[in-house]
């Protein structure tokens, strides 16, 4: 029996409650949705842990967080939490319209996938999708998506966790460069198990906003990107000078980099000249 097999009774206490009242506030009275009916939101339950701690999901003292009961395993433990965030996207989705898509994070395998899937559906949410963070779930994503809607690539902590790198650790900072081979070897996979049973893949962190690594993230087969709003237009112009088949190509030539330095110098020296130019 795992954590996720748990049968915890449904029982508020005031932490409960508060947290609760605050998360429904939250997405509902702010309406948050209101500009998106019809359209697709995605969102993320609570990724709290390791350097994300809050006060009102505190489980203690862990000696690694960023490898503990963070994100899901968080949510596991304390099922009334997420069933509080779900509760509120469920009733804001209603009010709005909006096409709402649920992802958990810190999933590591097929087993919690089906977990949150059924527990985002009970509460009436038709879209569940997980986050690709952990090495394990990357890949086993024929087998942790098959109950799942969607994927997304959080290559964030999937560089701190293929390269053995705290991302709390400057020094540590060429590591997790998410050019590094190693890394774009297991994006590769994960997009690849997606594939074989036909659910999308998208990215979410800091690489998608980067205009040459966005072209090879597409050219793997990743479908959507995730950044800053201030990175959109940069990335636009570089994925409208390419085609899908020229991005298959570059994706090939990152692969076949020894470094990260070198597999961003490869696809410098075969992107187009006006990208060139800018970069």
């Amino acid at each position: 029996m795992t954590m996720f097999d748990k049968k915890v009774p449904n029982l508020w206490t005031w932490t409960r409650v508060d947290a609760r009242s605050a998360l429904v506030s939250a997405v509902v009275d702010s309406k948050v949705f209101a500009p998106f009916p019809g359209r697709r939101v995605v969102v993320r339950t609570l990724d709290a842990g390791a350097d994300k701690p809050l006060a009102f999901a505190d489980l203690g003292p862990e000696e690694n967080p960023a490898l503990g009961r963070r994100g899901l395993r968080l949510s596991a433990e304390r099922p009334d939490l997420l069933d509080a965030q779900l509760e509120a996207l469920s009733h804001a989705m209603k009010a709005t319209g909006a096409d709402v898509r649920v992802m958990a994070p810190m999933v590591a395998t097929a087993e919690e996938a089906d977990w949150f899937s059924r527990r985002v559906r009970e509460n009436g949410l038709p879209k569940a999708g997980v986050m690709i963070e952990v090495p394990g779930a990357a890949l086993r994503t024929e087998h942790v998506l098959r109950d799942c809607d969607f994927g997304s690539l959080g290559t964030n902590d999937l560089a701190q966790y293929t390269m053995a790198a705290d991302r709390m650790q400057g020094e540590l900072s060429d590591l997790l460069d998410p050019w590094q081979p190693a890394v774009l070897d297991v994006i590769k996979a994960a997009r690849d198990g997606a594939a074989k049973i036909g659910k999308p893949m998208g990215v979410c962190g800091e690489a998608g906003g980067d205009p040459l690594l966005a072209l090879v993230l597409v050219g793997l087969g990743v479908q959507s990107l995730s950044m800053a709003p201030s990175k959109v237009p940069m990335v636009r112009f570089a994925l409208s000078l390419h085609s899908l088949a020229e991005c298959q190509g570059i994706a090939a030539t990152a692969l076949a980099a020894r470094t990260a330095r070198e597999a961003m110098q490869a696809v410098q020296g075969v992107v187009h000249d006006d990208l060139r130019a800018l970069v």
